[in-house]
């Protein structure tokens, strides 16, 4: 059973880290050299909840699994693990339910991207949450690095 637990959590860990990976550095790139700003924009804001959703669902599946493969946190390899997956719960928690939804609203009052001056204090607005968005992603993704890396030193 513990092989069994072992490997879920890796395959958790390896679609967690993965997904962000093909999402934030194939997918998004693409999509935003292949259609005009406004329209880029509009179809990777349809994909966010999903990817959010994603992401919040493999970390919690981390947790159960960790839960389940040790009984005790007295390993500080795993209090670690522990740790990072709490905090990667966290960050997907307020990035799905506050974060997205004040970055969606901001770009509801911004007619257009592509005709909205650089200097406006929407888009400033909007380039700061964003910024803010995009380094918790990156944070979350190092998180999983860290996890998968982790995991080689539990003990088996």
């Amino acid at each position: 059973m513990h092989k069994f637990l072992m490997y879920s959590y890796l395959v958790v860990l390896s679609l967690w880290a993965g997904g962000i990976c093909i999402f934030t550095f194939v997918v998004t790139p693409v999509i935003f050299k292949s259609y005009a700003r406004d329209m880029a924009g509009q179809i990777v804001g349809t994909l966010f909840p999903g990817y959010f959703a994603y992401l919040l669902v493999l970390s919690v599946l981390a947790l159960i699994l960790l839960l389940f493969l040790k009984s005790g946190f007295d390993n500080k390899i795993e209090s670690i693990s522990l740790f990072l997956i709490v905090a990667a719960i966290v960050i997907n928690l307020f990035v799905s339910f506050k974060l997205h939804p004040d970055i969606k609203n901001l770009k509801q009052e911004i007619a257009s991207f592509e005709s909205v001056p650089q200097e406006s204090p929407l888009r400033n607005k909007f380039s700061r949450l964003h910024a803010v968005s995009a380094s918790l992603n990156l944070l979350v993704f190092a998180d999983a690095l860290a996890l998968i890396y982790l995991s080689t030193l539990l003990k088996k």
